[in-house]
């Protein structure tokens, strides 16, 4: 299954169904954040508050993450929320940087996950593992088709360079 993922040219146009569909959710929910005035402070205190009772939606490790750096710092955490979606979701639209489009978003994902929220959530992460599985075949029809080489070509380039001087 995982060669198959890696190598097969039907697999590559399934995970390109399934890269664009999920950049096209990670983008949407970030320009919906980006142009109707999101704020993490409520979704922050909502998620520490999670973490009570007898059967907490939140560990209390996340909690304490949560209250000692994200809160205090909610105005970043507000920043990298809005354009890490926007980003991530331009990434798997288009093929460019899929793998660590699609790492960024697996983590966003957990992030929401440890904070209590369901939504999507759970089903994005299996998909994006299929994606992440499949290394450079998941980009195959995108940039990276292009890009990829090129960067390539270029540290080649750069490592030949200084073995050349030493």
């Amino acid at each position: 299954m995982i060669q198959w993922l890696r190598d097969n040219r039907t697999a590559a146009i399934i995970l390109t169904v399934l890269r664009v569909y999920l950049g096209y959710t990670w983008f949407m929910a970030g320009i919906g954040k980006v142009t109707g005035g999101f704020e993490t402070a409520g979704f922050l205190n909502g998620a520490i508050g999670k973490a009570e009772g007898a059967h907490p939606a939140v560990q209390n490790w996340w909690a304490v993450f949560l209250e000692t750096v994200a809160l205090p710092n909610h105005e970043l955490f507000t920043f990298v929320v809005m354009w890490g979606e926007v980003l991530v979701g331009l990434g798997l639209i288009i093929g460019l940087f899929t793998n660590a489009a699609a790492l960024g978003g697996i983590i966003m994902n957990f992030a929401f996950l440890f904070s209590g929220t369901i939504s999507t959530n759970p089903q994005m992460v299996l998909l994006t593992i299929f994606v992440l599985i499949a290394g450079v075949n998941a980009g195959k029809y995108g940039l990276d088709r292009w890009v990829l080489p090129l960067l390539q070509k270029q540290v080649i380039g750069i490592k030949n360079r200084r073995l050349a001087h030493q």
